[in-house]
């Protein structure tokens, strides 16, 4: 097993040109969710999405919900970056997700250009992209890598 400096290190090198710190795999975000648990992921799906979905199954402390968008507006939640600031400092490790890996870009570029120094996107984030018949969950992100999560 890769440990956090290493799994680190890939992140930024995949991030090379991203507007944030860099870029991890489901599996390297799971590892260092385990391997530290000052490392906070912030879950930025809404709460119907986590409540009639799922999410990820790890330490509560490291689990931070704070939407990029707002149910059942779809409009941009205009505390984000309070409501950030709330469970994180400027200096934390946060890994992003949403749903397929869009949203959390979008907030991992916003907190970084508002000075979190250390944010990385997941991946594929927690269902993946859709399948032909328009599933998720079935080519990649955290559930279809049998990573710990809990149902709706």
């Amino acid at each position: 097993m890769a440990d956090k400096d290493t799994i680190l290190a890939k992140a930024v090198e995949r991030g090379e040109s991203l507007p944030y710190a860099g870029a991890l795999t489901p599996q390297e975000a799971f590892l260092l969710l385990q391997s530290d648990p000052s490392i906070k992921l912030v879950d930025v799906r809404t709460n119907a999405e986590r409540d009639w979905i799922g999410r990820v199954a790890i330490n509560n402390d490291q689990h931070l919900a704070v939407q990029w968008n707002l149910y059942p507006q779809n409009q941009p939640n205009p505390d984000f970056l309070n409501q950030l600031s709330q469970s994180a400092n400027k200096e934390d490790v946060l890994l992003f997700m949403c749903r397929s890996g869009v949203r959390s870009r979008h907030a991992a570029t916003m907190a970084t250009s508002n000075g979190y120094r250390n944010c990385f996107d997941i991946l594929e984030g927690f269902e993946g992209d859709k399948d032909p018949e328009g599933h998720r969950k079935m080519v990649n992100g955290w559930c279809k890598a049998g990573l710990p999560w809990t149902g709706a």
